[in-house]
């Protein structure tokens, strides 16, 4: 070998070493790279592993939440059921009850009718006999008298007519107070209005009631209404102080 060739030798041994020097150092910084990246991930599954675990912690304490509410819920369930069980026991006492109450109310209302129809029948019968009330004389007595004009509708328990005159009375078996009120408030304007053709003639009004009292005797006297009784078998006028309407 020559010493040119040896020379090139040299120089292209000392060229691969320089390649084989420069291709270890990129392989070392490859190197360094890999091993930072594994150290990263590492890093980052040891936080995702304490991640996991508190969040197995938390589903624990949840499930041991939902193991307490759903025997709560049980609990509840079998008291709702208990009072579903109480509350249909009430519904059929108190069914009982009503039913007891209807019969009840339909008997006193019987008695309330009876007795109603016992004072008209009483009245009537006497006001037939005698169909004077003061010194007014009539002609006609009609009893329960209805009549309609459109909306508006009454029924008058007793009237009496002559020329002159028309007499509205109402019977009670024991009158209230407030049944002058509504003579004067919605019987007699109800009468005008719903029989014209009396617009001439006088309009008294009279409560008759089996069953009388002082305070209803004179509020009678003071709205100018007759008012008659009972006494013994017999019809009394115990006030004929009035006035027309």
């Amino acid at each position: 070998m020559t010493d040119k060739e040896l020379k090139e030798l040299v120089a292209s041994l000392a060229i691969a070493q320089q390649k084989n020097e420069i291709q270890f150092a990129k392989t070392q910084a490859e190197i360094s790279r890999v091993v930072k990246m594994v150290s990263e991930v590492s890093e980052q599954q040891k936080k995702t592993d304490v991640q996991l675990a508190k969040t197995d912690a938390q589903l624990a304490k949840t499930d041991a939440q939902l193991a307490k509410t759903d025997a709560q819920l049980a609990k509840t369930d079998a008291q709702l059921a208990k009072t579903d069980a109480q509350l249909a026991k009430t519904d059929a006492q108190l069914a009982k009850t009503s039913a007891k109450v209807d019969k009840v109310a339909m008997l006193v209302g019987n008695i309330a009718n009876n007795q109603g129809d016992s004072a008209e029948e009483f009245f009537y019968r006497s006001l037939i006999d005698d169909t004077y009330l003061g010194d007014i004389h009539f002609d006609i007595i009609y009893r329960n008298l209805p009549s309609y004009k459109g909306k508006l509708q009454d029924e008058f328990d007793i009237v009496l007519v002559n020329k002159n005159s028309v007499a509205i009375i109402e019977v009670k078996q024991k009158a209230h107070p407030s049944l002058i009120d509504e003579m004067l408030e919605r019987k007699l304007p109800n009468f005008r209005t719903l029989f014209p053709y009396h617009k001439k003639q006088k309009l008294y009004g009279a409560i008759a009631s089996m069953v009388s009292n002082n305070k209803l005797i004179e509020k009678s006297k003071e709205a100018g209404l007759f008012f008659l009784t009972q006494k013994g078998k017999h019809v009394i006028l115990v006030n004929d102080k009035v006035k027309a309407f």
